[in-house]
């Protein structure tokens, strides 16, 4: 397992571990979110929700647009790479999503009424799904398009929507590392899955 999935151990050692991690961090997790929520640009919410907004529509359509290019254009490489990039981000939602109903954080404006919601969270809070789904794209459009221009504008949008879940108030600093691990970790092993799956054709 450990030959045709590296990291894998490393990758299932950190989600099992956080959930742990977190109950023991409680009051640092809390403090930096009342620091980030409370004490924020007021002038910045539109701004901050646009960010978070931004994930859905973003996710579906960079690997739609990608496949659409390799087919229009009949180009077997961007086509492939357009497959991996929806397959890391749907594998990245999936597990999100079943994450989420596990561990069922309650949202922290739940549990802490000082915390300001601004912006959209219904469902558990951990992990956060759109800081996931967010650096699933960002690393898989890395690994697919190695250049400065694709990774540095794709990162900082990832990292910027993991601030805006704190901001906006719907996420602890916890749920947001964790989103972030899972989905570029999601998207490094699914990246090898797909390796190994061709080596073995």
């Amino acid at each position: 397992m450990q030959d045709i999935f590296p990291g894998m151990k490393q990758v299932i050692l950190l989600i099992v571990l956080l959930p742990v991690l977190q109950v023991f961090s409680q009051n640092i997790d809390i403090d930096l979110l009342r620091d980030i929520n409370l004490n924020r640009n007021k002038n910045m919410d539109g701004f901050y929700r646009g960010v978070s907004s931004s994930v859905t529509p973003v996710v579906i359509a960079t690997p739609l647009i990608i496949l659409a290019d390799g087919l229009i254009k009949k180009d077997s490489l961007t086509l492939r790479n357009g497959l991996y990039i929806s397959a890391a981000v749907a594998s990245t939602a999936i597990i999100s999503t079943a994450l989420k109903y596990s561990v069922n954080r309650t949202r922290p404006f739940v549990t802490y009424p000082e915390i300001e919601k601004i912006g959209k969270g219904g469902s558990p809070s951990f992990p956060s799904g759109h800081t996931s789904d967010a650096f699933a794209l960002a690393t898989s459009l890395s690994i697919s398009f190695p250049k400065w221009y694709v990774v540095i504008p794709s990162c900082a949008w990832a990292a910027w929507v993991g601030y805006s879940r704190m901001d906006l108030g719907v996420h602890y600093p916890s749920d947001v590392l964790a989103g972030a691990a899972l989905g570029a970790g999601s998207a490094y092993l699914t990246s090898k899955t797909l390796k190994w799956i061709n080596k073995k054709r």
